[in-house]
C-alpha cells in the first residue's frame, strides 16, 4: 500500500488517504510511514486517526521517531507523548539524543513526565526499565460486579486488561485474577474469593533476561513487578518479554561472531562504527593466532623431512574447529533456554566424551585408509587418523566446558562461541598432530 499511499501525498488527495488508513493495522502503517520519504511521512503522520497515532509513533523506528519529532509542533507531541504506553514512551526516550529528550519531556503532562522519570531510574537490563505502571489493580472486598465496572472505567488506558492484580491499601500484592475468571464467577462473588493467591512475580532489580525466561517457563501474557516489601509498581507485558528475548538473541549472535553486540540497523549504521565493533576482536583472535604458526615453525624439521604432512593441516584445523563450534552452539543455546546449568558439567563432559570418541573414530579411521590410499605411507595415514580422531575429543570438550566456565565467572557464554574456540582447538590440534607424527615417524 506504500505506494498507493505516496501517490495520494504527491496529489494531494487527503480526503481519500484518511479513507484509505482509517482502518489499516497500525504496524502495516508503522511500516508504510518507514518507506516513505521525509516529507511524505509528517502528511502521512498527520492523516492518522487521533487514537491511532501515538500506535504507530510507537512501532517506528528510533530514526524516524527523531524525523517525526523535529516536524511536529508542540502541541502536536504533547498529544503523542501523552497517549503512549509508558513502557513504549520509556523505550523511545531512551534512543533520543538528549536535545529532543528534553523537548519531548517538556511538551508531557505533569504526571506523564513524573512516571517516565521514575522508570528512567531503573538499571538498564533490570526489570523495571521494562515495566510499566498501566495495569489495573482490584481489591479483595469488591464484587465480580464492581471489578467489571472499574474494568469499564479504567480500562481504555490500560496495557493490559486480562489480568488483573489484587493489592491492600498498602499496594502489597496479594492476588492475581484473570477476565476468563471473573466471567465465569457470580456477578455476587468477592474478588478475594475467586483470585489466585499464589502469585508469580518479579522484583524491580531482577535481570530482564531471567523476566523473560519466567514468561517463557510459566507461558504467561503478563508478570506483575513488586519492591523489595511486595509492593506492587508495575507490570511487564509479553510483548515486551519477547523483545528482550529477541535483544538477548541479537547480541549473543554478536557475540558468538566475535563482534561487539549493537542495536544499530545495519544500513543506518556508519562504516566506521561497524569497523571498530569488528576490528577489537578481530585483533584479539589474530594475536592467538601468532601461537599456531609458532607451532609449526616449531615443528620446521620435521615438517622438512616429510613434507606430506603439510597436506592434512588444513583438514585437521577445519575439523577440529567445526567439531568445537557444534558442541559450544549446542551448550550455549541449552544454558539461554535453562535446560543446562553449572551443575550439569559433569553430565555434560562424559557424554561429549562419548560422542566424540564415537565421531572421532569414525572420521579418524576413513582418514586413515584416505591417506593410505592417495600416499602409499601407511604410516602418514595413522598419524592423520589417530590426530584426527584427538583433536575432534579435544575440541568437543574445550567447546562443551568453556561457555561453563565462562558462566562460572560471570561472563556470557556466547562469548565462548566459534572464533574463540577454534583458535584454541587450532592451536590444540597442531600441537598433537605434530607430537604424534614424531612418535609414529620416529623422529
Amino acid at each position: 500500500m506504500t505506494d498507493h499511499i505516496a501517490e495520494l501525498i504527491s496529489a494531494k488527495k487527503h480526503r481519500e488517504l484518511k479513507e484509505l488508513i482509517v482502518d489499516a493495522n497500525v504496524v502495516d502503517l508503522a511500516d508504510d510511514l518507514e518507506e516513505l520519504l521525509p516529507e511524505q511521512r509528517i502528511v502521512l503522520f498527520r492523516s492518522l486517526p487521533k487514537d491511532a497515532a501515538a500506535d504507530v509513533f510507537s512501532y517506528l523506528s528510533p530514526e524516524t521517531q527523531e524525523n517525526l519529532i523535529g516536524l511536529l509542533t508542540d502541541p502536536e507531541l504533547s498529544h503523542i507523548v501523552n497517549d503512549l504506553f509508558l513502557d513504549d514512551a520509556v523505550d523511545f526516550i531512551e534512543e533520543m539524543p538528549a536535545n529532543v529528550v528534553k523537548r519531548v519531556l517538556k511538551n508531557a503532562s505533569e504526571d506523564t513526565r513524573n512516571q517516565i522519570n521514575q522508570l528512567l531510574r531503573y538499571q538498564e537490563d533490570s526489570a523495571g526499565s521494562i515495566m510499566t505502571t498501566e495495569y489495573i489493580d482490584l481489591k479483595e472486598e469488591m464484587t465480580v460486579a464492581d471489578a467489571f465496572a472499574r474494568i469499564r472505567a479504567v480500562g481504555m488506558d490500560k496495557e493490559t486488561i486480562y489480568t488483573c492484580y489484587v493489592t491492600d491499601a498498602r499496594r502489597v500484592l496479594e492476588g492475581v485474577v484473570t477476565v476468563k475468571t471473573l466471567l465465569l464467577s457470580e456477578m455476587t462473588d468477592r474478588i478475594g474469593d475467586v483470585m489466585s493467591t499464589n502469585v508469580i512475580y518479579a522484583a524491580t532489580g531482577d535481570d530482564r533476561e531471567q523476566v523473560a525466561e519466567t514468561f517463557q517457563k510459566y507461558d504467561l501474557i503478563a508478570l506483575p513487578v513488586a519492591d523489595t516489601e511486595r509492593h506492587l509498581v508495575g507490570i511487564i507485558t509479553v510483548d515486551d518479554a519477547m523483545e528482550v528475548l529477541e535483544e538477548e538473541s541479537t547480541e549473543d549472535f554478536h557475540i558468538m561472531a566475535a563482534m561487539e553486540p549493537s542495536d544499530d540497523p545495519y544500513l543506518s549504521t556508519d562504516v566506521f562504527e561497524l569497523a571498530k565493533r569488528r576490528i577489537r576482536w578481530l585483533m584479539i583472535l589474530m594475536v592467538s593466532a601468532f601461537f599456531t604458526g609458532g607451532i609449526i615453525t616449531r615443528y620446521e624439521a620435521l615438517v622438512a623431512a616429510f613434507p606430506s604432512l603439510i597436506s592434512a593441516i588444513p583438514m585437521l584445523m577445519d575439523t577440529g574447529g567445526n567439531a568445537g563450534s557444534q558442541s559450544s552452539t549446542l551448550i550455549i543455546r541449552g544454558m539461554a533456554v535453562g535446560e543446562l546449568h553449572l551443575d550439569d558439567w559433569f553430565a555434560i563432559f562424559w557424554k561429549e566424551l562419548r560422542v566424540s570418541t564415537l565421531v572421532g573414530g569414525v572420521l579418524g579411521i576413513i582418514n586413515v585408509g584416505y591417506k593410505w590410499f592417495l600416499s602409499g605411507n601407511f604410516a602418514l595415514g595413522v598419524v592423520v587418523g589417530l590426530s584426527l580422531f584427538a583433536t575432534v575429543v579435544f575440541a568437543k570438550l574445550i567447546g562443551s566446558m568453556l561457555p561453563l566456565l565462562a558462566k562460572l565467572l560471570r561472563f556470557d557464554p556466547a562469548l565462548m562461541a566459534a572464533p574463540i574456540v577454534t583458535t584454541i582447538v587450532d592451536a590444540g590440534g597442531l600441537m598433537v598432530y605434530f607430537m604424534v607424527a614424531r612418535v609414529v615417524m620416529q623422529l
